[in-house]
């Protein structure tokens, strides 16, 4: 199982990258206390192939890191993305990144959303920006989406926001369980239910050996009089 992390901080360290760590870790977490599952996470910093996004927006031909970056994407079990907010949106870099991705290459994969800002008034740019753009990638994205403001951090609030959404994430990349063979078993009540009805008759018998009896309904009708 592939967990990305696509992280978009412009600096070294970043809270974007932190932010980004705390939630890989929290779903990492909750898939060892899920039926004990493993994810080998990779985490990739956009920043590090910003002039080869450029290249490629450019070009149309991704150099070879930034191609596996895209690759590991497009094959991921589960996503994390976050974010620095800038002008109360995503940053363009990030943008930049998921454009180039194949618009069906995230078709049913969850992710999770993060971002980050220095003030509590862009807390909302998860739900007006980061989430419609994934639901345009046809991604599924996990209800809680975590912002964090400069003074977040240390704050119980952000981690149980970290908690919820890592255990999101996890239940999202849990194998469905194989479809189970239908029940075979039939009975004339099943029968009598299923069985297509006729626009001028009714069913009066059900009986799986002799196939199903239609009465005209004006002879029905003339009978249920006659009782």
């Amino acid at each position: 199982m592939k967990l990305v992390v696509v992280s978009a901080g412009l600096s070294s360290p970043s809270s974007t990258r932190l932010l980004a760590d705390r939630l890989t870790a929290a779903t990492l977490d909750h898939l060892d206390h899920l039926d004990h599952l493993d994810a080998d996470p990779e985490v990739i910093e956009v920043r590090e192939l910003a002039t080869q996004i450029a290249q490629h927006l450019v070009t149309g031909f991704p150099p070879a890191p930034l191609a596996a970056a895209l690759d590991a994407v497009a094959a991921a079990d589960g996503l994390i993305a976050v974010t620095p907010v800038f002008a109360a949106s995503y940053s363009g870099l990030f943008k930049s990144f998921f454009d180039l991705i194949d618009k069906d290459a995230l078709t049913g994969t969850p992710v999770l959303l993060g971002a980050t800002g220095g003030t509590a008034r862009h807390s909302l740019v998860t739900e007006h920006a980061l989430r419609p753009l994934f639901t345009h990638l046809r991604a599924l994205v996990v209800p809680t989406a975590v912002y964090a403001a400069s003074q977040d951090w240390g704050e119980q609030g952000l981690a149980r926001r970290i908690t919820r959404a890592g255990t999101e994430l996890a239940r999202s990349m849990r194998p469905t369980a194989p479809d189970t063979a239908p029940d075979t078993a039939f009975d004339t009540d099943t029968a009598a239910a299923i069985a297509p009805r006729s626009l001028t008759g009714a069913i009066t018998s059900a009986d799986p050996a002799h196939g199903f009896k239609v009465v005209p309904f004006e002879q029905r009708l003339a009978a249920l009089r006659a009782e």
